[in-house]
């Protein structure tokens, strides 16, 4: 079942585009300074999202309690983020703009995002500069000084500041700074190792969320005028990606079943510069970041099945193959052009290393060019890591890399402000559908993520505030209650399965299958094969899962259990979301829509649009929403990076 519906209020303001923003924070109603202390927001998560909204919110004035899964705030996974954070100051006078920002993140989104949200993150992203630079964040400079660029893929531009191969750590550490200020002060309330097991609706509207202590195993309950989710993507439902371990989908899920909508779930990135599976002994993998493509140039050997060492293939042997197929952007396409690519080599035999599932990243001519001192200062920390992992020198021999899970596009739906379908539920970040499309452009988490939590939460956030009438609800509320007991229920059945298997045996097979079903390519045949797969999982999972420990005590296999159980959920509805859209589109790559030359063919006439599910029950299918996409200022165009 699905409908063109009127649900699912965008709320974005008309006129022109560079004037939308401006003009709606000027008609949103505000709440004065001295109201401000008056409310309480909840901020879930302390990434770069979660902890710039609650330090903007608290510097404000509001009293936030901010909630993390980690032992303090700065662990949050957005200090894995290791390349680069855009915005359009065109410094290297290369004719950047906010207008070409928007267009390249539209066009790397293949045209599957809104104008307005992008359009606006564009315009934002130069303030994210100045106020990370205003915290100290190191990026680095030239040698006059002013802050340097790189180029990262799906730009002719160089518009990414970065941090050497750390950037994400030192935005967070930002951001970490800027709580801790609030901490101090008695703002934010900041409780670590809890988790989110059930949002609270009160009369239609998010009025707080039910945790667990994870060190005590003892339920809590937080109450207060709005909740901001900020937990981050759902990539672990595949078992083996680069995120961190904790991250999960259950916040979002939690929600979900409340009644928030969750937006094209088959939207997944795979990123082309990790380092390759090597065994069954892996429980997460390591990304490489894509500012190693500035200088590292992407080949295998021309001739299908050549096992010789890196070392003995000679120039004449080699297939550069991206310069080849896309000589305008070359090895700096976008992501899910550079994974297609090298999946495809691979497919074909052309593969290297024991497994044959890897290409190679080489930086021979960086370091005859510019010396092995120059690339060493770029990227020293991240050349250490693969050697650290590998034990292989990659200033001696090339890199070998292969596409992996990284980032989840999908996310709760939002409007505008970015509220849910719930009112008072906020979602920032990768949590929510995002402003990407079917595809991020490399450096564009950390700007999507700081300019929610930064420039548009603090505004918007007001008009739930000061524009519904807020009844004063405490923890004793009877939805509280019912909240909490369907959160013990589902622990206590979990302890109560006592049977033979692991958790992670569980969750290894259902990474696996939608990696094979549902990764890199997708079809009718192999979607359907998996939405089997994942009931007969789900079915197991609940027969024979073993779960050890108590409810009431530090226990990570509980924690796993439920999270694990929430994915066997989860991915049911992003498989059939794949199902349905039967056009390619950035990283959603239906093999029965592509070019003659192999590349994603979108269905603008029957796919233009975000794809909205609403949960009907439990066993019953999820309801398809759809919210179209206008273009006014993009011609729609088949992608090309030629």
């Amino acid at each position: 079942m699905s409908s063109n519906s009127p649900i699912l209020d965008p709320k974005c303001p008309g006129g022109d585009i560079e004037t939308r923003w401006d003009r709606h924070r000027f008609a949103m109603k505000q709440v004065n300074p001295a109201n401000k202390r008056k409310f309480h927001i909840i901020v879930v998560g302390t990434g770069l999202a979660g902890g710039s909204a609650a330090a903007s919110l608290a510097e404000l004035g509001y009293r936030v309690t901010s909630l993390c899964i980690q032992d303090s705030p700065r662990r949050a996974h957005s200090i894995a983020a290791q390349g680069g954070i855009n915005a359009a100051k065109n410094y290297p006078n290369d004719g950047d703009s906010v207008f070409r920002l928007f267009y390249d993140t539209i066009k790397g989104g293949d045209y599957r995002a809104r104008e307005s949200n992008v359009y606006r993150l564009a315009q934002v992203s130069n303030n994210i500069i100045d106020q990370a630079t205003a915290q100290g964040v190191p990026f680095a400079r030239e040698y006059g000084g002013h802050l340097a660029n790189r180029s990262f893929g799906g730009a002719q531009v160089s518009r990414t500041f970065y941090a050497r191969g750390a950037t994400g750590q030192q935005l967070l550490l930002g951001a970490y700074a800027a709580m801790n200020r609030q901490i101090q002060a008695g703002r934010i309330d900041m409780r670590c190792r809890r988790e989110m097991l059930e949002l609270v609706v009160v009369d239609g509207v998010a009025r707080g969320v039910i945790v667990r202590n994870l060190i005590t195993g003892a339920y809590e309950r937080y109450a207060g005028d709005a909740v901001l989710l900020c937990t981050g993507g759902y990539g672990n439902a595949f078992y083996l990606s680069t995120n961190a371990k904790n991250s999960n989908v259950t916040a979002s899920w939690r929600a979900y079943k409340r009644g928030a909508f969750f937006a094209n779930p088959c939207y997944t990135q795979i990123h082309p510069t990790c380092i390759p599976v090597s065994g069954d002994h892996q429980s997460k993998l390591t990304l490489m970041s894509e500012s190693l493509r500035n200088d590292g140039r992407v080949w295998v050997p021309k001739a299908a099945e050549d096992k010789r060492p890196a070392s003995q293939i000679p120039e004449e042997d080699r297939d550069y193959y991206l310069e080849r197929r896309y000589p305008a952007f070359g090895n700096l396409v976008p992501r899910d052009v550079a994974s297609r690519a090298a999946k495809e080599r691979c497919d074909a035999g052309f593969g290297v290393g024991s497994s044959s599932m890897a290409v190679y990243l080489d930086f021979a001519d960086a370091i005859d060019r510019d010396g092995e001192d120059a690339v060493r200062a770029k990227y020293g920390n991240l050349f250490h890591m693969y050697q650290k992992i590998t034990d292989e020198n990659p200033y001696e021999s090339p890199m070998r890399i292969f596409p992996a899970v990284h980032y989840t596009m999908g996310g709760l739906w939002v409007d505008y402000n970015l509220e849910s379908t719930i009112p008072g539920l906020f979602v920032l970040g990768e949590a929510n559908f995002s402003d990407h499309g079917a595809n991020r452009l490399g450096a564009s988490a950390l700007m999507q993520g700081l300019s929610d939590g930064y420039f548009v939460i603090p505004y918007t956030v007001c008009g739930h505030l000061a524009g519904r009438h807020l009844q004063p609800v405490t923890t004793q509320h009877e939805a509280f209650a019912e909240a909490e007991s369907e959160a013990r229920s589902q622990t206590e059945k979990l302890l109560a399965v006592g049977g033979s298997r692991s958790v992670d045996s569980f969750h290894r097979e259902l990474g696996l299958t939608l990696w094979d079903d549902c990764g890199m390519a997708r079809s009718e045949k192999g979607l359907k094969h998996a939405i089997g797969k994942i009931a007969e999982l789900r079915a197991a999972f609940w027969n024979d899962v073993r779960v050890l420990g108590e409810e009431k005590d530090l226990n990570q296999s509980l924690e796993k259990a439920g999270r694990v159980a929430d994915f066997l959920e989860f991915a049911e509805v992003l498989v059939k979301d794949a199902l349905n859209r039967t056009e390619s589109c950035g990283g959603h790559f239906r093999l029965e829509s592509q070019t003659e030359e192999g590349e994603a063919k979108r269905d603008d006439e029957n796919f233009s649009y975000a794809a909205a599910w609403e949960y009907q029950g439990t066993g019953q299918d999820a309801v398809l929403h759809k919210e179209p996409l206008a273009f006014e200022y993009v011609q729609l165009a088949q992608r090309s990076y030629k």
